[in-house]
């Protein structure tokens, strides 16, 4: 034991050398060559040695003891000793003296060096065996070294670059586990603590950190990397994060703890370690000298680094990217040389340093970015927007997003310079920093928190960047908000406003969802679709934030399908069946506390008896329904509307399939095979690549698997609930990816999601009806509409609940003095419905006959009177016939305007007239004589100025709807009557009621003023009475030429509902095919429709049906021009000056532009020439204005055909004209003087040039609007006819046929009886004027009527149908060659391709649209381009009366002169006065020219 200091009296003054305390151990440990010491011996020395070492105390040692002991350790003998205790030992002894003898060891630096390299390479490396012997011995060694910091001592050995690499080489590998015991004993806490204050140590204390070892130092941040090498991107969604470890590596906390106990200095070291590969490889790439413009940037990158390069330089900064999660204050000397990449004019430079900055900023490290959040729309319960977000199961420590500093506030310029990157010139930058931008929002900058301007920054440009002209681009931006939560998407992104804010980010989402691009629409729908989803259960409770932000989003998807795009239509179903409302919705029931279907930690509450799959399913799809607007909607029904003919086919497919055997059929093989291929056929018109569809369904017919034929049988069956239907859909789907050809399933899946019973299932049925009774969280209306398609499109569904059906009504129905519920309503329509299909199947007996009466006499409104007849008539038998007798015996006790209950009486009345007409017969002077004697023809509400124009359907009062429902009687009667003559009879005094109505702007009484509100609704019922009274053959027969102009001009009318609402019926009657058709000469008139967004769903439906007859090869449209200019020759507006001429020249314009196409030019050419051989039928006088509107309307052909480039092919048919519109000419001379002459004033030509160029100007304003607004660069759409002004265009009263005078002066309507009416008549110049312009909103399918017979070519052919649908035989028409072609293919193209648009807005002419979209949707263009309408050059071109030209008018024919063409001279600039038709085409050609080469510049932009 060492001797202790003796205690010293205070008063003595003794030397500090008197007090040292000597080194007692005195046995020798040294040995000569070949007399070694025993080991055992040697080891009990050096014990014993070490224990007097220990206890000494460096203050009172005498160094000089310690010198002889200090060599023999440090002998070779000792220091390479085979025997790991005896190094031990001596390493123990060493650590001492070098401990006693600080600060100079007493060694020579050659025993400095072998001691150190014991140290480093023997004993701490021992450490990682805690199970070792001698492991106390090691542990005592690495605390000595840094507690004592001998291991500076490190830095005094020659070469110690290589000990020191050693050293934190073996720290760092042996903490991570590579070199641990076999035992696998975990090292102890303190060894790791006492390893990282040595390396702290030698980091801070050193004067200078080797270049290999600082390798060393930061390679230990990419253990952070995923396995593999460097993350990417691509591996965020979860799959490979399992690799990585859920907590930090030890050698990494290591590493990290060694940069940020040493900032300064590893801040110096650590910037010339990324100047060494940053500053190198970017010298190579290119200027970085921070002073880039952004739009100046080369895109080529001239010379850029080596592939060898770039891999050491995406190294390291991967490598930045962990340092700035894990010690950002190392990097202050590296991002400026980051940022300077950023202006580097080598893309790869630019790209790397853009990703970087980015991660950075978010705090992602080598890692890469955290696993996306999964949004399962099949959870139940719903997430809740409070709810913690569970963790992901691939989530770790590696992937969670750190920022320990805010990088905008510590690197501002840097981050400043980031930000500009958004604008780079490269699509792959701007992708990279909307991918960045993405993060760092949802990160909230690695979770340091953002500045609301920062975050608003970032917010935009993921807006703006989802409209940007690249593809990758705005798929970047559509993934990236694939990052966000449902909650940060909801607190973050909807911030600013939700999917119905426009310019907001997820309104800008919703518009990818018609991107050009398949793969973005397909990930923002999807993403659209599993959002609303997810926030279902919020939007069902009302959560304001929620419903702000998503309730739009189901419109948004259901109003894509009026794109009319087959692929998008195939997509909008499996989003609608797969994230929207999945199959798999609701989970089945589970015990408490599992997990649920995804797999997260949403956990299922306690199963209770309430969980009825089918109810919460039914709750599910009626909040979808709810949340649709009014287009959407129809949309949505549509869909469901289609799906039992699908179902039909389908099933068809089937048995086609079967009988087909695999390709062997049995019996006739021929037919057999030629049907299959029919099938086939037809189904694949309505999928996108028919050829593959064709393959696949071919392919699925030799499979021939019987199993999946019965499968797709339980599918398509309304009998199937929804378990066995979904059943079935499952086991299909795998049987199918188990075949040999897994690829049909492509095409089958579609195929079973638009025909299975998905949405419209038995199974939700009683929900659908429970909640339209007690409007359970406001779905009432919802579930009401959706019982009523049902009933509509699927009666068959109601065969289960009609007995429900019908004892509601019992126990609903009214008494006279309690009303039935209005639920009651939807009920009776449904029995309706299920009444025309299975009349038998409802109940008789008297309770329900006498419930149906009471609803008859008391129901409220009076439609629910109207279901009531026809179900009670639905049987047609002699019972029905005494019920209907009773029921009107019982009216017409009290029948008359003031009865009690008379708008319901009045209803059932009318009914009775249509269905119950030898009931009626007796009493119908009685019944006729009220409705319109004591009804129509008096007025009982007085009329105000401040009346109203329109009011609402549920605002109107009851005067308006008696008359309404009188007139209906009246015609009701008219149709009811069974004997065509007596019906033509009646129709007289009808149709004069309807024409009065019509001329007389809704008035019919000669003493009083009708309420402005009564006389639009009336106009309205009148013209819509007149499109259904000819869709019967034998009244369209004699509805005259003049009466149907007066009809057209409906189109016109001041009131926006009644030209929205009948220009609705008559799409509709035309898309049934229920009208001839001449009636789409009306849809033309609309050229002038103020509202924009109307205007262009008329558009849209005009050049989807053009295109429809284009395909089935009938000229219908085009030869609806010979009618047109009748039509417009015959308009009140007609006059000759040139701005009156204009005017009509915009109908023509809108016409050709919607029409028109290269292959059909020639023929609505010589439609438009055919006129002028012809006479005014309708009056015979005025056959010049037929001649004016001709040689306009051909003038305009020619200036559209030099615009678009066409080749003008002269048509080589014959061409008809309609007799009674036109009729033969006297004479070949009188021909022959019409057809030289020319009847357009002077200065028309000129003018047309300015309406064309002013259609380009708007054009072009709009795509620059678009892209300044960051649109996409879209391909020029057909232009729509330029607009001008605000007021609604009507027609003008009738003109005196001849003096300009007469056609300029305005007439009152008004009779002299009475006072100024209400509504005055607008001047006729500015009824010009309007009509350019004025909003507009959405429509629906419209209808129409008939057409006139073909004259001197021959008659068009018709199909009429009765009542019943039944076609009726015509044998008096005759053919000729271009008579309107023969329907019979027509009927099955419209059941397949028409029954699907519930809209008009299925014709999408443009293929190249970065958004597949109909016009409605786009917003609306400024008003008007500068007006040309003549009114500004009036005084210049005075009043010029038409003068005579002696040329035939004919097309411009490229490449050929025709006969009759002017010198070359005429080509001069200045306007020459249009002498001849050629010259004063020609003289506009340059300025034509120069206007579509600008045009086609435009395009190829």
């Amino acid at each position: 034991m060492p001797r202790h200091r003796d205690e010293v009296p205070e008063e003595e003054d003794q030397e500090m050398e008197e007090e040292l305390v000597s080194l007692q151990f005195d046995e020798p440990l040294s040995w000569r060559a070949g007399k070694p010491i025993p080991t055992g011996e040697l080891l009990r020395r050096l014990e014993k040695l070490s224990k007097e070492l220990v206890d000494m105390d460096q203050e009172t040692v005498d160094k000089e003891s310690l010198t002889h002991v200090a060599k023999e350790l440090a002998s070779p003998n000792l220091l390479t000793h085979r025997e790991a205790g005896v190094k031990a030992f001596t390493a123990a002894c060493l650590v001492d003296i070098l401990k006693l003898c600080a600060p100079e060891a007493p060694f020579t630096p050659k025993q400095l060096k072998e001691i150190f390299t014991l140290f480093v390479k023997t004993i701490l490396p021992a450490l990682w065996d805690p199970s070792n012997a001698y492991n106390t011995q090691h542990k005592y060694v690495l605390t000595s070294l840094a507690e004592v910091k001998s291991i500076l001592l490190i830095n005094d050995v020659s070469n110690s670059e290589e000990l020191l690499l050693h050293l934190f080489s073996c720290f760092f590998d042996g903490i991570s586990g590579s070199s641990k015991a076999a035992s696998g004993e975990q090292v102890a806490k303190d060894v790791e603590f006492h390893m990282t204050d040595i390396l702290v140590t030698l980091v801070e204390e050193s004067p200078s950190l080797p270049p290999p070892v600082l390798d060393v130092i930061m390679a230990q941040f990419l253990r952070a990397a995923p396995p593999g090498g460097h993350r990417e991107k691509a591996d965020a969604n979860g799959k490979q994060m399992t690799l990585l470890p859920k907590e930090e590596p030890e050698a990494y906390v290591m590493a990290k703890t060694v940069c940020n106990s040493c900032p300064e200095k590893m801040a110096r070291y650590v910037g010339q370690y990324f100047s060494e590969v940053i500053m190198d490889v970017s010298g190579n790439g290119g200027h970085a000298n921070g002073q880039r413009d952004n739009d100046d940037s080369d895109d080529d990158g001239t010379t850029g680094p080596s592939e060898s390069d770039f891999k050491e330089l995406r190294k390291a900064h991967q490598l930045l990217r962990e340092l700035w999660r894990a010690a950002p204050t190392v990097l202050p000397n590296v991002i400026p040389q980051v940022d300077a990449e950023l202006s580097a004019d080598n893309i790869q430079l630019r790209l790397l340093a853009t990703e970087t900055l980015g991660d950075m900023i978010s705090g992602i490290g080598a890692a890469g970015p955290p696993p996306s959040p999964e949004l399962d729309p099949a959870a139940y319960p719903p997430l809740k927007l409070n709810d913690e977000i569970p963790e992901h199961p691939a989530s770790s420590i590696l992937t969670t997003p750190i920022s320990p500093l805010s990088f905008a506030q510590t690197h501002p310029q840097a981050f400043h310079n980031f930000v500009g990157r958004k604008n780079d010139k490269s699509p792959l930058i701007r992708a990279a920093w909307t991918a960045a931008a993405g993060y760092i929002v949802s990160t909230s900058a690695g979770g340091i928190g953002l500045s609301r301007e920062d975050e608003l920054v970032f917010v935009n440009g993921l807006r703006d960047k989802l409209n940007d002209n690249d593809e990758k681009v705005r798929l970047a931006a559509v993934k990236a908000i694939e990052t966000f939560s449902f909650r940060d998407i909801v607190i973050k992104l909807a911030a600013v406003g939700g999917v119905n804010k426009e310019g907001s980010v997820l309104f800008t989402l919703a518009d990818r969802c018609r991107d050009k691009r398949p793969s973005i629409r397909v990930e923002a729908m999807a993403l659209l679709g599993k959002l609303w989803a997810v926030g279902s259960g919020e939007l069902a409770a009302g959560h304001e934030l929620v419903v702000s932000a998503l309730s739009g989003i189901p419109s948004r998807i259901f109003n894509t399908f009026y794109a009319n795009d087959l692929e998008l239509n195939v997509l909008l179903e499996r989003v609608e069946f797969e994230c929207l409302i999945p199959l798999s919705f609701p989970p089945p029931p589970k015990v408490k506390g599992s997990k649920s279907s995804n797999g997260n930690s949403q956990t299922q509450p306690a199963v209770d008896s309430a969980y009825d799959q089918d109810r919460i399913r039914a709750e599910r799809i009626l909040l979808l329904v709810k949340d649709l607007d009014s287009t959407a909607r129809k949309a949505f029904n549509a869909l469901q509307a289609r799906q039992p003919q699908f179902s039909k086919v389908l099933e068809n497919l089937v048995r086609q399939c079967d009988a087909f055997n695999g390709g062997n059929p049995e019996g006739n093989a021929d037919r057999i095979k030629q049907n299959l291929k029919m099938t086939i056929q037809y189904l694949a018109k309505f999928l996108p690549d028919p050829i593959k569809v064709e393959a696949d369904l071919h392919n699925f017919a030799n499979w021939h698997d019987r199993r999946c034929y019965q499968l797709i049988k339980f599918a398509v069956s309304p009998e199937s609930d929804f378990k066995t239907m979904h059943r079935a859909v499952k086991e299909f789907v795998k049987r199918v990816q188990s075949s040999p050809k897994p690829h049909m399933l492509d095409t089958l899946l579609p195929l079973l999601y638009r025909s299975a019973y998905i949405i419209l299932n038995k199974s939700h049925l009683s929900t659908y009806m429970d909640c339209s009774k007690s409007d359970k969280d406001g779905l009432g209306a919802a579930a009401q509409e959706i019982t009523t398609e049902i009933s509509q499109n699927n009666p068959d569904l109601f065969k289960t609940h009609v007995g429900q059906l019908c004892k509601d009504l019992v126990d609903g129905a009214p008494t006279a003095d309690r009303t039935n519920e209005a639920a009651m309503v939807e009920t009776l329509k449904a029995c309706s419905s299920y009444s025309k299909k299975y009349p038998k199947e409802l109940p008789d007996d008297r309770k329900f006959i006498q419930a149906l009466m009471s609803y008859a006499l008391y129901g409220e409104p009076a439609k629910a009177a109207k279901y009531a007849v026809n179900v009670m008539m639905a049987r047609k038998d002699d019972k029905s016939m005494v019920s209907a007798t009773d029921l009107l015996q019982r009216i017409m006790k009290s029948w008359g305007y003031d009865s009690p209950h008379f708008l319901t009486k009045l209803a059932a009345v009318s009914q009775l007239e249509l269905l119950a007409t030898k009931v009626t017969a007796d009493a119908n002077d009685q019944i006729i004589e009220t409705a319109v004697e004591d009804v129509l023809l008096n007025v009982r509400t007085e009329a105000k100025d401040s009346d109203p124009e329109w009011v609402t359907d549920s605002e109107l009062d009851e005067e308006i709807q008696i008359k309404c429902w009188a007139l209906k009687l009246v015609i009701n009667r008219l149709r009811g009557t069974q004997d065509l003559e007596e019906a033509k009879e009646l129709a007289k005094p009808v149709f004069k009621l309807l024409r009065n109505l019509l001329k007389q702007s809704g008035e019919l009484c000669k003493t009083q003023d009708t309420p402005k509100h009564h006389k639009a609704r009336l106009r309205l019922l009148a013209g819509q009475l007149f499109l259904k009274l000819c869709t019967s053959k034998h009244f369209e027969e004699i509805f005259s030429h003049a009466d149907f102009n007066q009809l057209a001009f409906l189109t016109q009318d001041p009131s926006a509902m009644v030209r929205r609402l009948f220009v609705e019926k008559l799409q509709k009657y035309l898309v049934q095919n229920k009208l001839r058709p001449r009636f789409y000469t009306m849809i033309f008139l609309t050229a002038f429709e103020p509202d924009a967004s109307f205007k262009n769903q008329i558009e849209t439906w005009i050049r989807s049906r053009a295109r429809f007859f284009r395909d089935a090869k009938q000229n219908v449209m085009e030869s609806t021009m010979g009618r047109l200019i009748s039509l417009l020759a015959h308009h009140p507006d007609y006059g000759t000056e040139v701005e009156d001429l204009i005017d009509h020249a915009r109908y023509i314009l809108y016409y050709v532009s919607n029409v028109a196409t290269e292959d059909n030019f020639g023929m609505i050419f010589k439609y438009a020439e055919r006129v002028k051989q012809t006479r005014d039928g309708i009056n015979p006088e005025q056959s010049e204005r037929l001649y004016v509107i001709s040689d306009l309307a051909q003038s305009v052909l020619r200036k559209w055909q030099e615009k678009k480039n066409w080749t003008f092919q002269a048509y080589a048919g014959k061409v008809g004209l309609p007799i009674g519109l036109y009729t033969a000419l006297p004479s070949h001379s009188v021909a022959q003087e019409i057809a030289e002459k020319q009847y357009l004033p002077e200065g028309v030509d000129e003018q047309l040039d300015e309406l064309l160029k002013s259609m380009d100007k708007k054009k072009k304003r709009r795509n620059i609007d678009e892209r300044a607004e960051g649109q996409p660069a879209q391909k020029k759409v057909k232009t729509a006819v330029p607009k001008a002004a605000v007021k609604v265009r009507t027609p003008k009263a009738a003109k005196a046929p001849s003096k300009r005078a007469a056609v300029k002066s305005t007439k009152s309507t008004s009779r002299s009886k009475k006072a100024p009416t209400s509504s005055p008549v607008t001047d006729s110049a500015d009824r010009r004027r309007s009509g350019r312009s004025k909003k507009n909103s959405s429509y629906i399918e419209r209808d129409s009527s008939e057409d006139d017979e073909d004259m001197l070519e021959g008659v068009a052919e018709w199909d009429y149908y009765d009542k019943e649908g039944n076609r009726v035989q015509d044998d008096d028409q005759d053919s000729s060659e271009l008579s309107e072609p023969d329907e019979e293919h027509v009927a099955a193209d419209e059941e397949g391709k028409e029954e699907k648009v519930p809209t008009a807005e299925e014709g999408q002419d443009e293929s190249e649209l970065s958004d597949i979209e109909e016009d409605e949707e786009e917003p609306a263009p400024p008003s008007s381009p500068p007006k040309v309408n003549g009114r500004n050059i009036r005084a210049a071109a005075a009043s010029t009366v038409s003068k005579t030209k002696t040329l035939a008018s004919r097309p411009a024919v490229r490449a050929s002169t025709s006969k009759g063409k002017a010198p070359a001279s005429s080509k001069a600039k200045a306007k020459p006065a249009p002498k001849a038709r050629a010259a004063s085409t020609r003289s506009t050609r340059s300025r034509r020219a120069a206007a579509q080469d600008e045009e086609e510049d435009g395009d190829s932009e």
